[in-house]
């Protein structure tokens, strides 16, 4: 077949810029530091060779692929491909044959890569597991969806799993620099790419290195050269490119923090339009969602607390669902998110009472626990005093009038928006039931 179908001297070219930039060594990997980065435990695994099976979970683009055919470059192993979408069980099962002919008959190993493995079905992933168990395979799966959830436990359990991040924006920068010096990428194409192109595509393709050198290969290819022959590409060469214009929004800078504060300073004061708003304006222009799901639970408990404690709990829902999806799905989550702690109730009573508390402490006023509040559970505690403790249960309305701390100071003062309210109230029933009251000694006061 190969004399009927001879490779076209302009086959390589025609393969896109991502495919022809593959890195064929560890040093060559942009991004994933936090696993591939010297001393770290899988490239000191992968340049032993002494790796077990992987599944490698991340999001599009940040080098799965990549990083599977390194490693069998690097440990010198044959490597197969399989896809979990057009995988069948008979062609799985062949190509697992295949590599254990290789293993006992050649001493040959063999990477197994199978893309999207969450997509195969629990017979698929059973067939896997007598090969991957006997060493006939090194299987390294990718997947984009967390594989605790999504993979079978038996196929989780014989692997390890690492997280792959979205490839940071400098790393995408020296990326697409290196394919334009590239002989494999760019280097034959007269082009002078703007730094401000390169920083907008490295800003909108959200972590996606496969996206970012598409978008770059467009936008030289399709380019026309000036009257000196050089394809000059700007910024709005890049925006066709990606079919994304610029919002002037500049991470780390002045733009970035401002844009974030006018969006808390609006769920704060209850403006549940200008927050999405903002909001908007931060997904559109590239912001990591994760960054600002981590502000709104800062902000459910700084600004809304006990008014409505279901605000905290959804906040910390959206940023694991946040993490879970990623975009553009989670601008669905962080939509629902802002507009609920936009129009909930609000009160900053526990952010006041944490730093009154803490000021006091740091100024000097650190009070000894009182002894009837020590631990008891030890030998010897009773002999040194650590008794006397009245278990509140025991007393009506589960309430014991005792000192819980040598002072009378009033910390956390409860408002009266929306479930602090009813705190108040409790919280006034209680110091009825003291000899000493203390709430309504301030309240006078």
């Amino acid at each position: 077949m190969s004399d009927l179908f001879p490779d076209h001297p302009d086959a390589n070219r025609r393969r896109p810029l991502a495919a022809r930039m593959r890195p064929v060594s560890l040093d060559e990997v942009v991004g994933q530091a936090h696993i591939l980065a010297p001393g770290k435990l899988l490239r000191r695994a992968i340049e032993a060779d002494r790796l077990d099976s992987l599944i490698l979970y991340g999001p599009p683009g940040c080098g799965k692929t990549t990083l599977a055919e390194v490693i069998a470059l690097c440990t010198q192993r044959d490597f197969e491909r399989a896809s979990g979408i057009l995988g069948n069980v008979a062609g799985l099962r062949k190509i697992l044959e295949n590599a254990r002919g290789r293993r006992l008959g050649e001493g040959r190993e063999t990477v197994l890569f199978i893309d999207e493995i969450h997509r195969f079905n629990k017979s698929q992933q059973d067939t896997l597991l007598p090969y991957v168990e006997e060493g006939d395979v090194t299987l390294i799966g990718a997947t984009t969806h967390n594989p605790f959830f999504f993979v079978n436990s038996p196929l989780v359990s014989r692997s390890r799993v690492f997280q792959l991040e979205p490839v940071p924006e400098a790393d995408l920068l020296t990326l697409m620099q290196r394919a334009l010096s590239d002989p494999r990428g760019l280097a034959d194409q007269p082009a002078e790419v703007s730094e401000d192109a390169l920083k907008h595509l490295a800003s909108v393709c959200e972590g996606d290195a496969r996206k970012a050198l598409n978008a770059l290969e467009i936008a030289v290819m399709t380019t026309a050269p000036d009257e000196n022959g050089v394809i000059r590409v700007g910024r709005d060469e890049a925006e066709e490119s990606i079919q994304k214009k610029a919002v002037v929004y500049d991470k780390d800078e002045d733009e970035h923090y401002d844009t974030i504060s006018a969006f808390i300073k609006s769920v704060r004061g209850s403006d549940p339009d200008a927050a999405i708003y903002w909001l908007a304006k931060m997904l559109v222009a590239g912001e990591d969602p994760r960054f600002i799901a981590r502000r709104l639970i800062i902000l459910a408990s700084e600004d809304i607390g006990n008014a409505d404690p279901r605000a905290l709990t959804l906040a910390v829902s959206a940023l694991h669902a946040v993490d879970f999806i990623g975009m553009p799905e989670a601008q669905l989550t962080l939509s629902q998110t802002a507009t609920y702690l936009a129009t909930a109730p609000k009160s900053n009573s526990a952010t006041l009472a944490i730093g009154e508390a803490m000021q006091d402490i740091k100024s000097g006023k650190v009070l000894p626990v009182p002894k009837h509040l020590r631990d008891a559970h030890y030998a010897g505690s009773k002999s040194l005093g650590h008794v006397g403790y009245q278990y509140a249960h025991d007393g009506a309305h589960h309430f014991v009038d005792q000192e819980y701390a040598p002072t009378n100071k009033i910390y956390y003062r409860p408002g009266e928006q929306g479930y602090e309210n009813t705190i108040t109230q409790r919280l006034d029933f209680w110091d009825s039931l003291r000899q000493h009251p203390r709430r309504s000694d301030e309240k006078q006061s």
